[in-house]
């Protein structure tokens, strides 16, 4: 499949054999995911998606249509990058952030395919954004991290800048805390018809967070059928029939087999805003390490806003978690130029 390029061939880099493509199915796959490998041991970084995950991502897909929102870029034949772009709703600003990303080869990188194909998913962008309402603001959004500075570099030269920070942490799993729940707040197994209710209630939780956006039914659905869906680990806060918060944590033991680690995630802290600042995230931490310290994890990990309104970074940091690496959302103000 031919991806459109017209009013961009003067931009174009000087390579010879390259040609830019459309996606072509689940074939496309297995080379997606060689180029993400490839990226991250070059970056020194840890990476443990499959070709399932990627699979699982392609079929619940939110406000991206991987057969005109994609671009893929091949060398006589051989896939060296590929991008593609999605976009959302802020539901606090309602401003619209136009997203976009580029996987590339680390052997092809600064000649010029990434910049030519940051300029082809906002060119893209742009088209899908004129059946949009423009009486807010607009911004074309891409992430990155503190260990590829090259393309940092890259998108900072295309007037793109960081707005916003999150950092992974971790910590062992020896000398663990302890935390009492709030009298009347009670933990207990997660039934299977208690799932959506669990859910529902950690995304109003998450409602007055930075860049909230409506996770919709599609989300829901892609998240039960990954393979971090294991609700047999959550810890979950109960007042009555009440959810007033949540722990989801989940193993990814691709990636624990790949790294040669025992780690455990707990992902997905909320506490219900009547609830805030009465220790419950505390406690429901401090459960979920013991939960992953009986199933022989040695240590576990998260990812936090460092500017979490409710002060999660200052939770986190008590409870023994530290900084393993930075990342970033980067923003560029859209225009129609």
């Amino acid at each position: 499949m031919k991806v459109r390029i017209n009013n961009l061939l003067e931009r174009i880099p000087e390579i010879d054999g390259l040609e830019f493509r459309g996606f072509q199915g689940e074939s496309d796959f297995p080379l997606m995911l060689d180029i993400i490998e490839a990226a991250a041991s070059a970056d020194h970084d840890e990476e443990s998606m499959t070709v399932f995950d990627i699979k699982n991502d392609y079929k619940h897909l939110k406000n991206s249509n991987p057969q005109n929102d994609m671009c893929f870029a091949e060398v006589n034949g051989t896939l060296v990058a590929y991008s593609r772009v999605d976009w959302s709703l802020e539901e606090a600003s309602e401003d619209t952030i136009y997203s976009h990303f580029v996987h590339i080869r680390p052997e092809w990188r600064n000649l010029g395919i990434e910049d030519f194909m940051i300029d082809w998913c906002e060119n893209r962008l742009r088209e899908i954004s004129k059946v949009h309402p423009h009486g807010h603001k607009r911004f074309f959004q891409t992430y990155s991290n503190e260990l590829k500075p090259w393309f940092n570099q890259i998108i900072e030269r295309k007037n793109y800048q960081p707005v916003r920070y999150f950092i992974e942490m971790s910590r062992s799993l020896k000398d663990i805390p302890s935390s009492d729940l709030p009298e009347g707040v009670e933990t207990r197994p997660v039934k299977s018809e208690d799932v959506r209710k669990i859910w529902d209630a950690s995304t109003e939780a998450f409602r007055d967070h930075w860049g909230f956006t409506d996770p919709g039914e599609v989300s829901f659905k892609g998240y039960k059928e990954s393979k971090y869906f294991q609700p047999y680990l959550w810890q979950v806060a109960w007042h009555g029939d009440d959810v007033v918060g949540s722990v989801l944590n989940f193993i990814d033991r691709d990636y624990n087999k790949k790294y040669n680690k025992k780690r455990g995630w707990t992902e997905e802290i909320t506490t219900h805003r009547e609830w805030r600042r009465k220790g419950i995230a505390r406690a429901l931490i401090i459960r979920s390490m013991h939960t992953h310290k009986a199933l022989g994890m040695k240590e576990v990990a998260l990812g936090v806003d460092t500017n979490n309104p409710t002060g999660a970074l200052k939770l986190y940091t008590s409870l023994g978690y530290h900084k393993d690496k930075t990342m970033m959302t980067y923003r560029k103000e859209f225009t129609n130029s």
